[in-house]
C-alpha cells in the first residue's frame, strides 16, 4: 500500500468511527496535537489543539445539541500527506427541531501515520437556517 493509500485508509477510518459512534477510534487517527479548524460561521467555529479540545469543543456539542448528526464522505481524494473527504452533514438541530443537508469538503493533513490538521469547507449558510427558531 502506497504513502496515499494509508492516508486514504486513515482518514477513512476516522469517518467509520463517527458513523460507529466510536470516539476511541476516531480519537486514535489523531495527532495528539492536531489542529482543527471549523469554519467561520459554523456553529462551532474556531481553531481547537489537540484531541481534548476537539472533543470538548466539538464533538460534545454536536452528540448533545444534534439528533441523528452525521458527516458522511461521498469521496476521497489524496496526494502526497494531503486527504480530501468531499460529502455532506446532516442533522436535526434539538433547541429548533429544524434539519439541514450542506456539502462539506474536508482537508486533512497527514503527519507520521496520524491526521494532523483539519479544516472544514461548508456551507455555513445552510447549517445556521437549522439554528434559527
Amino acid at each position: 500500500m502506497t504513502d496515499m493509500e494509508q492516508n486514504r485508509a486513515l482518514a477513512q477510518r476516522l469517518y467509520a468511527g463517527f458513523a460507529a459512534g466510536d470516539v476511541p477510534a476516531v480519537l486514535s487517527t489523531m495527532a495528539t496535537d492536531i489542529e482543527w479548524t471549523e469554519a467561520e460561521g459554523y456553529p462551532y467555529a474556531g481553531t481547537f489543539i489537540g484531541p481534548d479540545a476537539v472533543v470538548e469543543a466539538v464533538f460534545v456539542k454536536l452528540a448533545t445539541e444534534w439528533e441523528g448528526y452525521q458527516a458522511v464522505p461521498d469521496q476521497f481524494v489524496a496526494e502526497k500527506d494531503t486527504v480530501v473527504a468531499l460529502g455532506h452533514y446532516s442533522g436535526t438541530y434539538r433547541a429548533t427541531g429544524r434539519s439541514f443537508r450542506a456539502p462539506f469538503a474536508h482537508v486533512w493533513t497527514v503527519r507520521d501515520g496520524k491526521l494532523s490538521k483539519f479544516v472544514q469547507y461548508t456551507d455555513t449558510v445552510v447549517v445556521q437556517r437549522a439554528l434559527e427558531a
